[in-house]
């Protein structure tokens, strides 16, 4: 029996967020079948963020993703705008190992240092909270041995 997840990422990426990168975001939210052609296929092939529609989530209240860009603040040239990025899923061990390569595709365009998200064993209390500084994302070395090189 495999082990399960819950994965939560929160976090905010820019307005100016690369269009294949938002495409691939799309895909693992389940939102996009495709995958951008600019984009290495590896580790953007599992849709780790999109919502179990047959109800299978061990979750309560279900899984849940959504992305949408929202007004941040008026400034004297106009809107700032952000993606809010917010996405708690329920995910088997083996998915797991796509978390690397969609933290590593979005850190760059995060727009605010901190907070990112965390991972929890379904079956445990220990909680893994990541966080996205200066385009990159810690703990370096997330479990399952997922460790960058």
């Amino acid at each position: 029996m495999s082990d399960r997840y819950e994965v939560v990422l929160s976090c905010f990426l820019r307005d100016d967020t690369p269009a294949s990168v938002m495409t691939a975001l799309r895909r693992h939210l389940g939102m996009d079948a495709a995958c951008p052609e600019d984009l290495d296929d590896d580790g953007q092939l599992y849709p780790l963020l999109a919502p179990d529609d047959s109800n299978d989530s061990r979750l309560p209240g279900g899984d849940v993703a959504s992305l949408r860009r929202t007004v941040q603040e008026f400034t004297s040239s106009g809107e700032r705008c952000e993606w809010e990025l917010f996405a708690r899923n329920d995910r088997v061990d083996d998915s797991m190992l796509y978390l690397r390569g969609l933290l590593d595709l979005i850190a760059p365009h995060v727009a605010r240092p901190g907070h990112g998200g965390r991972v929890r064993d379904n079956d445990g209390t220990a909680v893994t909270v990541f966080t996205f500084r200066d385009g990159t994302y810690e703990p370096i070395g997330i479990p399952w041995g997922i460790d960058r090189p």
